[in-house]
């Protein structure tokens, strides 16, 4: 049997700088080594598999639906970037079954005439669920397309009645490293934290996913709750969210207090804008194989037609 195998200037390699970030990746020797003195063997150490997932009503949106066919269930649920559970892109299903994703509650805060903590359930009513079929691009150039279940994060933030102050919204992600083992680890700042502009927010392509192929969200997906706001860079997603503040200030984000050079606020997608360490000009898309094709990269991810109002005053190199 002939195995070919990919050479350094084959275009169908993988190059490290596309899997894991360099601030990441040079940590890695320590991580492991902490990992190795705890008796955990590395962050897949964990012995349980992801929980279980429940089926979902829903109908689906087709004005936002993509025509793209979906990647697989498998695809989207075994190469996943959530650092909580690791850094390796098998981590995530691998190491999230002992989180617990309910009962949740999620806080409101800020700058919002309604604050408070709130069930899930009471954040998620009265909204119908909605199917949408959108692209996800990750940072480190692959891509997939997911078939989202959620409800529009406007209509949710309405719901709080934002005051005049209100200019951003603000994210933050449940911090439980006795369930997510990769908080255990200075990876990042924890918890992770993320933002966007409140006219970002109120778009109608941005929406709270709950579920995805129509059940919930899987543990490393996000379970039960995360952004998708899919003209952007993926890491802007943030998961298993428990706090949603209103401010008038433009929040930190993760990504951006790690390393500023190469992470900024906005995070949309722009193919003429090249990572410091590799060109977002091309993706590859996952699930073709070992050699997934590389297609060209879309700018704001091929929404450019619906967002690109947003950003029509700004330098899209210097706002990155």
């Amino acid at each position: 049997m002939l195995i070919r195998r990919p050479r350094p200037g084959d275009s169908a390699s993988i190059r490290p700088s596309e899997i894991t970030p360099e601030n990441v990746y040079l940590n890695r020797r320590t991580l492991l080594q902490a990992a190795l003195a705890t008796g955990l063997a590395g962050l897949g150490a964990w012995p349980e598999r992801s929980s279980a997932v429940a089926d979902l009503k829903y109908s689906r949106n087709e004005k936002y639906s993509l025509t793209e066919k979906p990647n697989s269930y498998e695809d989207i649920t075994t190469y996943n970037n959530f650092y909580e559970f690791g850094i390796d892109k098998d981590a995530p299903a691998e190491n999230s079954g002992r989180f617990r994703p309910s009962p949740w509650t999620v806080t409101i805060a800020g700058e919002a005439e309604t604050t408070g903590k709130f069930a899930l359930e009471d954040i998620l009513k009265p909204h119908p669920l909605e199917e949408r079929i959108y692209r996800l691009r990750c940072v480190e150039a692959w891509s997939m397309v997911i078939p989202w279940i959620g409800i529009p994060l406007g209509d949710v933030l309405k719901r709080f009645r934002p005051t005049s102050k209100a200019r951003y919204v603000a994210f933050k992600t449940v911090l439980r490293p006795a369930e997510m083992p990769g908080q255990r680890y200075p990876v990042l700042e924890w918890p992770y934290v993320e933002g966007l502009r409140i006219d970002e927010a109120m778009h109608p392509l941005a929406i709270l996913a709950v579920g995805l192929y129509g059940k919930t969200l899987p543990n490393q997906n996000g379970a039960p709750l995360r952004l998708i706001a899919p003209w952007k860079y993926g890491f802007k997603g943030i998961k298993s969210i428990v706090e949603i503040r209103f401010t008038e200030k433009e929040p930190p984000t993760s990504w951006n207090i790690s390393a500023p050079h190469e992470y900024g606020f906005y995070a949309n997608v722009n193919p003429r804008v090249d990572h410091p360490r590799w060109s977002q000009a091309r993706e590859r898309r996952i699930g073709g194989g070992l050699f997934d094709a590389r297609v060209p990269t879309l700018m704001f991810n091929g929404y450019e037609q619906e967002v690109a109002s947003l950003y029509k005053s700004m330098d899209l190199k210097k706002y990155y």
